[in-house]
């Protein structure tokens, strides 16, 4: 109702509290949606889903549907870049936004466990003064007296609003080290009855350095765990990298979370088909810093036919030596791998797993592998420096 009011824009999205009805609310939505039980937290048993099969399966067997238990469903915003706000207001209706965060992962991506960077580093200023404004209105109408977090999501110029918490959330402390200012402190003296006036904060910290924040993942711990990221959260903490330029700044986070990024070498490479075109650029700039490309059949033959010098390696279903060979074995550096949908997923899951095994470095979504590419040719470019954060604010 307040959305409808300030006439912000949401997804398209829907209620079902049934099989027959879920079919319903996803023709009238569009596929691909994501669904989700309206009873848990930290995306538990949320999915990506891209047809009807998928969807009658999800309803058969993941969740509890009736009256009581209804299943949320939305349009999945494929490939839109989602955005976090961390943002104060006081009683005076003053409100100031203390970090406007650049997710590096697409949405559909939990955002406990993307990456993201601050200051922004993609963003339209149309797109970003739209999220301001919105941030400003929604914490106006919901008389927020403390923090609150929102995250939207961009796709093809459009702003959407995927959610408002009023509360403080997990970016808080990494927007807090970005730019020197203590949101948590200053959010409760607002809430004890100070101003934002009174304590001094009344506009936009500006961060002296790029900033990036990274999941710490824990697939290592878990044998059989899949290091495919979704809606589901699977993080159990946070490192943060900061450098003048974002390619040092995300090489510094991945090495704090573990995910150190190599500077030469093999890099297998393994997409769906739709995501192919857009791995042909990633591919080229690997290429032009030296790497050797492995692909998979199809993936090959998308890269050779640009032009590309690609060996082609085999499934592990196809014979050997295969993929999961040259893994075990150290021939492979980097494994870049996108399924889209549930039995792609399924089906790479083997080599996957022998990457976490053997600590090779994996990405699983486009963006990532864009960021990942930034990184390596900051790292071939740069040498690596350690600033403590009280010399940053100091």
């Amino acid at each position: 109702a307040i959305l409808r009011r300030l006439d912000i824009r949401q997804p398209r999205n829907g209620l079902a509290r049934s099989e027959a009805e879920a079919r319903v609310v996803a023709d009238r939505v569009g596929y691909p949606v994501v669904v989700r039980p309206s009873y848990v937290l930290g995306g538990r048993a949320m999915e990506v889903v891209y047809g009807e099969d998928e969807l009658n399966r999800y309803m058969n067997e993941a969740v509890n549907v009736e009256p009581d238990h209804p299943v949320l469903i939305d349009q999945y915003l494929e490939n839109a870049t989602e955005v976090d706000v961390d943002a104060l207001c006081d009683g005076t209706g003053k409100v100031v936004i203390g970090g406007l965060m650049e997710h590096i992962e697409p949405a559909g991506v939990h955002s406990g466990d993307s990456a993201c960077a601050l200051p922004s580093v993609s963003l339209e200023q149309e797109a970003l003064a739209t999220i301001r404004q919105w941030s400003e209105a929604l914490a106006l109408a919901l008389q927020v007296n403390g923090l609150i977090n929102l995250q939207f999501a961009i796709k093809d110029g459009l702003v959407y609003i995927i959610e408002a918490n009023p509360r403080a959330s997990r970016t808080v402390p990494f927007v807090a080290k970005a730019t020197g200012a203590p949101l948590a402190k200053i959010a409760s003296r607002i809430m004890s009855g100070k101003t934002l006036e009174q304590i001094g904060l009344t506009s936009e910290p500006k961060p002296p350095l790029q900033a990036v924040k990274e999941a710490v993942l824990p697939f290592k711990r878990f044998p059989g765990a899949d290091s495919i990221l979704g809606p589901e959260m699977r993080s159990t903490g946070e490192v943060m990298g900061t450098a003048t330029s974002f390619g040092l700044a995300y090489a510094k986070a991945e090495l704090g979370a573990s995910e150190a990024l190599p500077t030469s070498g093999t890099v297998f490479l393994s997409t769906h088909d739709r995501d192919k075109s857009a791995l042909l650029p990633v591919a080229q700039r690997l290429d032009q810093m030296g790497f050797r490309l492995v692909a998979t059949e199809g993936t090959a033959r998308a890269l050779a036919a640009a032009g590309l010098k690609v060996e082609t390696v085999l499934k592990v279903h196809e014979g050997r030596p295969n993929i999961e060979d040259a893994i075990r074995s150290g021939e492979i550096q980097l494994v870049i791998n996108t399924p889209v949908g549930r039995q792609a997923a399924h089906d790479d899951k083997y080599l996957r797993r022998a990457a976490i095994d053997y600590a090779v470095t994996t990405v699983t979504t486009l963006a990532g592998s864009r960021a990942a590419v930034e990184g390596i040719a900051a790292l071939q470019a740069q040498e690596m420096h350690v600033r403590a954060l009280q010399d940053i604010h100091g």
